[in-house]
Formats: C-alpha cells, sequence, structure tokens
C-alpha cells in the first residue's frame, strides 16, 4: 500500500476568509482541543464539556454543536486504540513527536468517518480546512487530505479487520485487567467498553409500570433499563413528578446491602450526586448525606428537590466529620479511579494512571478507617465504589480487616437481592463488571463496574 508522505503545503493552499468561517469548522477545533486537554493534560470529559463551567470555546458553541462535539470524543476515545492502528496504517512514518495537534485533527476526522452519521466528504474538507487555518498544521494539510480520503476508501474491510485486532485501552490499563481477571474476561469487558451503554432507572414503586411508560424492561434487581435516550431525561414520564432517578443498575446494589433500615439514622458518606441518598430516604430512613464539595451537594440538592425527598445535608471532609450521634448504619461510596464506568466515561483510562489508583487507594482506606468510628456498635456499613482495580477493593479492604478489630466482614449472601448470584465472590464480597448481566437478552447485558464489602461494628 503506498503511504502519504509528509510534505510542505505550497501557497495554493493559503486559507481564504471563507474557508475559515466554513459551518462546522470551529466545531472540529474545538473538538479537537478538547481531545487534546483529555488524551495530553489528562483532564476530564465531562469537566470540560460541563454547560455552565466548561471549557470556554466548548460553552460558546450552541446546543447543536456542543452535541456533536461530546459525539465525536465520545467515539474518538471510546476506539483511540482502533482509530491509531488504522491511521499508522495510512502513514509512511509515524508523525513528529511535536505534531500532537495533528494527531488530535486526525483523530477527530476519523472518528467522524468510521463511526459517526457524518459525510465522509465533510468530515474530510473541514480537516483539511482545519489544518490550513492552524499555523502549526498549515504544513501538513496535503497529508491529511491523503490519509483521511485513503481511510474513506478502505474503511468497509479495515475497520472490522482493525476491531478484530486493537485492544481500546492504553496497555498500562489491559495489563491490570489480564491480571486482575484473566485475558478472556478482560476481553469481554473491553468488548463491552465500545458500545454506548443502556440507560437504568431506579422508580420509586411499580417497576412494571414504568418500563412500559419508557420502554424498557426490568431487570431482576428492580431497576428498568432501556435501550438508549432519543431526547433529554427531562422530557420523559414521571421525571417532573420525581418518580424514579437515572442510576445504573449496579450502582443500586450498595444501599440494598445494608438491609432494613426503615426508622435508623443512617450516613451517606460521598454522597453527591445522590442517588444512593435516594434510595436510603426512599426505604424510610433518617439519612444525612456528607460530601466535600459544595458543587456536587448542590446538585445533590436539586436532585433530591424533584424527587420530593429530605435528608440533612453536611460539607465536610469525611475525615473531619464528627457527628453529635453515633449512626445505626453507614453506606460509603468512596472516590476512585472510576474504571469501572468506561462505558460512559471513555476518557477515564486515558486520564488516569497506575499511580493515581495506589493514590485512590490510600485515600479510600483513610475514609473507611474514620467511618468505621462514626458507627455504633452491632452497626452494618457497606463500603463501595466504581473501580474494576482490585487494588481499590478486595486488596484494600482485606488488608484493612487483617489489621483492624474494631469491624468484621459480614459476607454478602448470594440469594439476598434477585439477581445478584453471580456477582457475589467466595469471600462474601461483591464484584460486578461490564462484561457481567442478567442473562443473554442484548438489553439485560452490561454493568457498571463495582465493588462492595459489607462490615458490622464489632460490639
Amino acid at each position: 500500500m503506498s503511504r502519504p508522505k509528509v510534505r510542505r503545503t505550497t501557497g495554493e493552499n493559503r486559507p481564504t476568509s471563507e474557508s475559515l468561517d466554513k459551518p462546522g469548522l470551529e466545531t472540529r477545533r474545538v473538538a479537537a482541543k478538547l481531545l487534546a486537554a483529555v488524551v495530553d493534560a489528562h483532564a476530564s470529559l465531562d469537566g470540560l464539556t460541563d454547560p455552565a463551567n466548561g471549557q470556554p470555546n466548548f460553552r460558546a458553541l450552541d446546543a447543536r454543536d456542543r452535541s456533536l462535539v461530546r459525539a465525536i470524543l465520545m467515539s474518538a476515545l471510546r476506539h483511540r486504540s482502533t482509530i491509531e492502528a488504522l491511521l499508522a496504517r495510512r502513514l509512511e512514518r509515524p508523525l513528529p513527536a511535536n505534531a500532537r495537534a495533528l494527531s488530535h485533527a486526525l483523530h477527530v476526522a476519523a472518528a467522524q468517518i468510521l463511526f459517526l452519521d457524518v459525510p465522509d466528504s465533510a468530515a474530510v474538507d473541514l480537516a483539511v480546512t482545519q489544518a490550513k487555518s492552524d499555523p502549526r498544521l498549515a504544513r501538513f494539510a496535503g497529508l491529511v487530505n491523503a490519509v483521511l480520503r485513503n481511510l474513506v476508501r478502505v474503511k468497509a474491510r479495515a475497520l472490522p479487520a482493525a476491531l478484530a485486532q486493537t485492544r481500546e485501552a492504553p496497555d498500562w490499563f489491559a495489563e491490570r485487567l489480564d491480571q486482575a481477571y484473566g485475558a478472556e474476561k478482560t476481553a469481554a469487558i473491553l468488548a463491552m467498553h465500545r458500545l454506548e451503554p443502556p440507560v437504568d432507572f431506579t422508580v420509586r414503586q411499580d417497576p412494571q409500570r414504568w418500563a412500559e411508560a419508557l420502554g424498557g424492561i426490568v431487570l431482576p434487581t428492580g431497576t428498568v433499563r432501556i435501550a438508549k435516550l432519543e431526547a433529554g431525561v427531562d422530557t420523559l414520564p414521571g421525571f417532573e413528578e420525581g418518580a424514579w432517578w437515572v442510576q445504573d443498575a449496579a450502582a443500586s446494589l450498595p444501599a440494598k446491602l445494608l438491609g432494613d433500615i426503615a426508622g435508623t439514622r443512617v450516613a451517606d458518606l460521598c454522597a453527591a450526586p445522590g442517588g444512593k441518598t435516594a434510595q436510603l430516604i426512599h426505604a424510610g430512613a433518617d439519612v444525612t448525606a456528607v460530601d466535600l464539595s459544595k458543587s456536587r451537594l448542590k446538585r445533590l440538592s436539586e436532585n433530591l428537590k424533584r424527587l420530593r425527598l429530605d435528608a440533612k445535608i453536611v460539607e465536610s471532609d469525611i475525615r473531619k466529620f464528627e457527628p453529635d450521634t453515633l449512626f445505626d448504619a453507614i453506606l460509603i461510596d468512596a472516590p476512585c479511579s472510576s474504571t469501572g464506568t468506561v462505558r460512559r466515561h471513555p476518557d477515564v483510562p486515558w486520564t488516569k494512571t497506575p499511580e493515581d489508583i495506589e493514590k485512590l487507594a490510600a485515600l479510600q482506606r483513610a475514609l473507611l478507617e474514620h467511618a468505621v468510628t462514626l458507627l455504633k456498635p452491632g452497626g452494618r456499613l457497606v463500603f463501595s465504589n466504581c473501580s474494576l482495580d482490585p487494588v481499590e477493593g478486595e486488596a484494600m479492604l482485606n488488608a484493612f480487616l487483617a489489621e483492624t478489630s474494631e469491624v468484621s466482614l459480614d459476607p454478602i449472601k448470594p440469594d439476598e437481592i434477585p439477581g445478584i448470584n453471580t456477582f457475589v465472590t467466595p469471600e462474601g464480597f461483591l464484584r460486578t463488571t461490564p462484561a457481567d448481566g442478567f442473562g443473554e437478552a442484548p438489553l439485560a447485558r452490561g454493568l457498571d463496574g463495582f465493588f462492595a464489602a459489607r462490615l458490622i461494628r464489632t460490639p
């Protein structure tokens, strides 16, 4: 295969004022800028695209263009390894080390060509114009044109082959999954990361009724699941009256592990954005919701207001939180690497590092140690997080239990919540992965990766 060489662009390719105003060009520039922030600066995609506090160029776009930027970035990150492999095969030699902006522009265009419903000609044309208009990229405009046109010609046969040969993750992440789950389970997890996840709802009552109203199914755990959203969540039946809230089926399990909490005082530590808080209140508990982040607590308060639920809300570092009275039960869904949520947040493997995982595990241990002191003797504590890494789950919990006499493990039973039997480990922990589900039906497959353990305070 003849591969494009890096050539300087001649004067005839200089951009005109008309081309610089081309519709869609600013959207692609913003997408490339944000991709650079994620991959090179390890910035959070959710933070960059937050409508109120996100990246200024992103916020300056209209709603339709913001949606397109997010779609481009989700595809570019979800399929980053595949895109990289396909682009590399179209080049005679690797891009220069200082050509990061060129790489990001090519990834943005390739994501549209390969995975989005964007005309190929528009994706190529806008990428070439983007290169011409950027002093860093102008000399590569011919290369951009040649590489992307070649990709358009071969994508029907090249894309399936590339998908079969690549793993959609940086090496460090795939290797840690291999160590934890083995090659076969890792392959299944990474395959699920390529798919857009369904949308799950925790409903206040009558799951079957809401499954019919929302056009979905009821999972064995009681969660209602639909394939995807056709419009905003706030347009769905039941939103205004607070009949349900969006919450992955796996994320709904930790609160249920506390058992019957009606009439008891329960602390939800690291509570925001409030899905688990709502569960605890709905189960009849007197809930104190604690979180360090003022902005996240504001969101929790707004969510509870829509749901017509009340909790005592406390802004505090959990390690310094000292209530007047000990709690009957505690749920602590601790900060983590979020590697169990890659289906929803494909930036995670590209923004986290092994060092982050070690630091977060140490933080979780510190939070857990203090949380235990807030629990009444005989009270239950459920520790959870949405990490796939055992360093933040099984290993941390086992080390903690081996070094404390204040609590003991209260093993989770496979039959205590319908549908969880395959998620309960021999030790009595709960562990879900994106490769897990509730049978073979496509809509029943896939969960966020979660770890949970239940402890009881020594009398």
